[in-house]
C-alpha cells in the first residue's frame, strides 16, 4: 500500500472511529419520552426570522411568506411546558455557555442533555429557533437604530456597535451557514416523517441514515453554539478589534459552512434514497390493505395508514375547530372529499354543503356518515393560495378535514391519484364501516340526491335511477322546498328559461292571458345554463314586473342546473345512452339549449311522469292556438292538452289496439301513450 493510499484509509477510518463515538454519547442522552411538536411550522417560522433579519427593506419582501398555522407551532404533545418556555431556557442557556468556561464540544453535550426528551428533528428546530430568537431582537434593535429612540438606548446598554456596516462579512458568513443548517433540518425532519413502523424496511440502509443524522444533529447544534457566540462577542468590541475579530470569525463561519455543506449533500441523498424505498413499500402495503376484503373488522386500519402515519390527531372538525383522531371516524361510512386546495367554485360548494348538511332527510341519518375534505395539491410545494384557500374554507365548512394536508404522505398521495384516478377534478371516495371502497366517485350521486344517496354506494346509485322517471320532482327535488312541495301537491308547474327579455315578456303576457279563463298554471323561470349577469337582471324584472308565482334566487338557479349536469354525468358514468335512456336524453336536451338564443319551457303535473319540453318558438304558437284545444284542457288537464296538441299523432292506416285499464271518474280522459290521441271510453264491469 502506498503512503498516499495508506494515509486516506487512515483518515477515513479515524474518521468512522471518531463518529462512532460520538453517536455512542449523543444516543446516551437520548431519551424521547413521546413530546412532539410542529417541527417543519416551527423551522418555517425560524427561516423567517433569518430571512427578514438582515433585510431593512422588510417592506418589500413578499409577505405571504410569514404564513404558517399560529395555533398549531404551540402545540406540544405530551409536554407540559409551553414551547415559549421551551425556547427562552435553550436560549438562556447558549447565551450563558457563550460567555463561561468550556470547550465547544462539552457546551454542545450539555445542550443534548437539555434537549434529551425530544425526536431527533424537535432538537435541531429547537436549537435553531432558540438562536433565531435572540438574532432577530438584536437585528430588530439594529434597524430600528438611530431613529428609534428605543432602540439607540437598549444598543447602548447591551454595548452594540452603532455602525456594522463593518461586519457584514462576517454577518454574510453566518446566514449562509444558518440557510446551510436549516436545509440539513429539513433533510432529517423528511427523514423522521417517514413511516418506517408501518413497514419492513431496509434495516441497513435506515441505521445508516440515523447515524448521518445523529453527526448532522450534533454539529447543527455545534455550529449554533458557535453563532451564537459571534452575536455575543460584539459586545463591547474595541473599534481597533472590529476588522480583526471579523476576518476570524468569518473564517471560523466559513469553514462550518464547508462542513456543514458535505453534511448536507451525504444526507439528502440518503434521506432520498430512503424515501423512495419506504414510498414504494408503503403504496404496495395500501393495495395490499385495500383488497384485503375479508380480515378488517372495521376502518381503523385503512384510516391510520392513509391519514394517522405522522400525527396521532390528524382530523379537525371544522366547525368547532377541534383536533380529532381517527377514532372519530369508527363504524360509519366515511366520504373522502379528494380536492385540489381550492375545492369547488363557490356555488358548487354551497349546492354540496346544502344536500349533505341541509338536506331534510340528513336529519335521519345523523351520525351515520361523515365527510372528510382531503385537499392535495399539483404542486411540488403548496403555494401561498392554495394554503390561504386552505385555511379559509377549513374553517367555514361542515365536515370534517386533515389538519395538515400539506404532510400528507407521499404514498398516500401517489395512491389516491393513481388508484382513485384523481387528477383535478374533485372526486369523492366512499369508505364504508370497514374501510372498504364502495364508490370510487360518489359526488355526482350526492349532488343528485344528497343525503337520500346513503349509504352512497355504486349499488345504492344505481338502485336510485332504477326507481327514477322524468319527473317534475326528479328536476326539482329539495333545492326549493316550497317549489316541491307545490309538486307533491300535483299542481301544473311550468319551468321555462331564456336570457331573451322580450320572449319572456311575451311569454308570461300569454300565459296570463290564458290563466284569466281559469288555467291553473305555477311559473319558475330558470335561466340558462350558464347563468349570468343578465340573468341576474332578468330575475330582478321578473320580480318587479310580472308576478310569477316562485322566484328562484339565483343561487338556486345555479343549483338547478348543477344537478342538472350532474345527472348526465352519473348517467354517462354508468354507461347509459342518450338513444336508450330517457331521462339522459332529456337532460341532455336541456342541456344544450343555450346554444340557440331561444327560448324553451318544460311543464308537468305533480308527480306524473308525463311531463313535455317545449322550444319557445313552437309554444308560443301553440299557446297561440290554445282556443283549438282548449276543450281537451277541461277533460286532460293543461299539461295533458298540451301534449295531445304538440306531438301530432302518426299517419295510422289502422286504428291503434293500444289499452288501459283506469278507475272510473265522471267525464275521465286519458291519452293513448303509443298513438297520442284520446283513448276512446269503454266501461268494464266487474
Amino acid at each position: 500500500m502506498n503512503s498516499i493510499v495508506s494515509r486516506q484509509w487512515w483518515q477515513r477510518s479515524a474518521s468512522s472511529i471518531e463518529g462512532d463515538a460520538l453517536i455512542k454519547k449523543l444516543l446516551l442522552s437520548h431519551d424521547p419520552d413521546g413530546r412532539r411538536l410542529e417541527s417543519e411550522q416551527l423551522l418555517r417560522v425560524t427561516e423567517n426570522i433569518m430571512r427578514f433579519a438582515t433585510n431593512s427593506e422588510v417592506s418589500n419582501i413578499h409577505r405571504d411568506a410569514l404564513a404558517v398555522d399560529n395555533e398549531s407551532i404551540f402545540d406540544v404533545v405530551g409536554s407540559q411546558e409551553p414551547l415559549g418556555y421551551t425556547i427562552y431556557k435553550i436560549s438562556r442557556e447558549m447565551l450563558c455557555k457563550c460567555c463561561g468556561k468550556g470547550d465547544i464540544h462539552t457546551r454542545t453535550m450539555v445542550m443534548f442533555d437539555l434537549l434529551g426528551s425530544y425526536r431527533w428533528d424537535a432538537k435541531v428546530v429547537l436549537v435553531l429557533a432558540a438562536f433565531a430568537a435572540s438574532y432577530g431582537e438584536f437585528w430588530l434593535t439594529m434597524q430600528l437604530y438611530p431613529e428609534n429612540p428605543l432602540a439607540v438606548s437598549i444598543a447602548m446598554l447591551k454595548q452594540w456597535p452603532s455602525s456594522i456596516s463593518k461586519l457584514n462579512p462576517r454577518f454574510k458568513s453566518l446566514s449562509l451557514l444558518v440557510k446551510t443548517m436549516i436545509d440539513v433540518t429539513r433533510c432529517i425532519i423528511s427523514f423522521e416523517g417517514l413511516p418506517v413502523a408501518h413497514v419492513v424496511p431496509d434495516f441497513d440502509m435506515i441505521s445508516t441514515t440515523k447515524s448521518h443524522i445523529f453527526i448532522a444533529a450534533y454539529w447543527i447544534t455545534r455550529s449554533t453554539l458557535v453563532c451564537c457566540s459571534n452575536i455575543k462577542d460584539l459586545i463591547a468590541m474595541r473599534p481597533e478589534q472590529v476588522h480583526s475579530n471579523s476576518a476570524i470569525a468569518a473564517w471560523e463561519l466559513s469553514s462550518l459552512v464547508y462542513r456543514m455543506s458535505n453534511i448536507r449533500s451525504g444526507l439528502s441523498q440518503q434521506v432520498d434514497e430512503c424515501h423512495r424505498h419506504i414510498e414504494m413499500k408503503m403504496y404496495q402495503k395500501l393495495i395490499d390493505t385495500f383488497k384485503d376484503k375479508e380480515s378488517r373488522k372495521d376502518n381503523q386500519e385503512v384510516l391510520q395508514l392513509l391519514f394517522a402515519l405522522k400525527n396521532d390527531l390528524p382530523l379537525k372538525n371544522c366547525s368547532t375547530q377541534a383536533k380529532l383522531g381517527v377514532s372519530e371516524l369508527k363504524d360509519k361510512v366515511v366520504i373522502l372529499l379528494v380536492s385540489k386546495p381550492e375545492l369547488l367554485p363557490l356555488e358548487e360548494l354551497f349546492l354540496l354543503v346544502h344536500q349533505t348538511y341541509d338536506h331534510p332527510y340528513s336529519k335521519n341519518l345523523k351520525g351515520s356518515y361523515e365527510i372528510v375534505w382531503v385537499p392535495i395539491s399539483f404542486s411540488d410545494k403548496w403555494t401561498i393560495a392554495e394554503e390561504e384557500s386552505f385555511d379559509i374554507l377549513s374553517n367555514s365548512l361542515s365536515w370534517f378535514s386533515l389538519c395538515r394536508p400539506q404532510s400528507l404522505d407521499s404514498a398516500v398521495m401517489k395512491f389516491i391519484k393513481q388508484e382513485w384516478e384523481f387528477k383535478a377534478e374533485p372526486i369523492m371516495v366512499v369508505l364504508d364501516s370497514k374501510g372498504m371502497v364502495t364508490h370510487s366517485n360518489a359526488l355526482d350521486m350526492v349532488l343528485i340526491w344528497g343525503a337520500r344517496g346513503y349509504p352512497f354506494s355504486v349499488s345504492k346509485e344505481i338502485q336510485l335511477w332504477e326507481m327514477e322517471n322524468w319527473t317534475l320532482q326528479l328536476l326539482i327535488d329539495e333545492i326549493e322546498p316550497q317549489l316541491a312541495s307545490s309538486v307533491e301537491g300535483g299542481r301544473n308547474i311550468c319551468l321555462y328559461g331564456s336570457d331573451n327579455l322580450d320572449w319572456i315578456r311575451e311569454f308570461n303576457a300569454k300565459i296570463n292571458e290564458i290563466r284569466a279563463k281559469g288555467l291553473q298554471l305555477d311559473m319558475v323561470y330558470v335561466g340558462n345554463k350558464n347563468p349570468s349577469e343578465q340573468v341576474r337582471n332578468i330575475l330582478t324584472i321578473i320580480n318587479k314586473e310580472m308576478h310569477i308565482d316562485f322566484v328562484l334566487s339565483f343561487t338556486k338557479i345555479q343549483f338547478f342546473w348543477f344537478r342538472l349536469e350532474r345527472m348526465r354525468k352519473s348517467k354517462l358514468r354508468l354507461g347509459k345512452m342518450a338513444d336508450s335512456d330517457h331521462i339522459l336524453r332529456e337532460v341532455s336536451a336541456l342541456l344544450t339549449t343555450d346554444d340557440e338564443d331561444k327560448g324553451w319551457a318544460v311543464l308537468g303535473k305533480g308527480l306524473s311522469s308525463d311531463i313535455i319540453r317545449v322550444e319557445g318558438s313552437k309554444l308560443m304558437e301553440y299557446l297561440n292556438r290554445f282556443p283549438e284545444w282548449e276543450e281537451n284542457e277541461a277533460k286532460l288537464g293543461f299539461v295533458g292538452a298540451l301534449f295531445l296538441y304538440a306531438v301530432e299523432p302518426p299517419d295510422h292506416t289502422a286504428h291503434c289496439s293500444h289499452s288501459k285499464l283506469i278507475p272510473y271518474t265522471d267525464g275521465s280522459a286519458a291519452v293513448c301513450r303509443n298513438c297520442k290521441r284520446l283513448l276512446k271510453k269503454f266501461v268494464v264491469y266487474e
